[in-house]
């Protein structure tokens, strides 16, 4: 019997994450875990990025300062 191969490559994935029919197939969980794990780094976490964030999801009750 013939093994059939689930791994996607970076085009199947992209393709899949911007249709939106696709997406939408998604649970919460799944969405937080893929959020939590996507970045590479701490130094893609950035204020501009997280005050982007923010923006874009219309959350009023919290303010990013930095600290150096």
């Amino acid at each position: 019997m013939k093994e059939t191969s689930n791994k996607i490559n970076r085009e199947d994935f992209m393709r899949f994450f911007r249709d939106d029919e696709k997406l939408n197939t998604l649970s919460t969980d799944d969405r937080i875990e893929i959020f939590l794990q996507i970045l590479q780094g701490n130094s893609d976490i950035t204020k501009e990025l997280l005050n982007e964030l923010i923006f874009d999801y219309e959350v009023h009750n919290l303010r990013i300062s930095q600290i150096k």
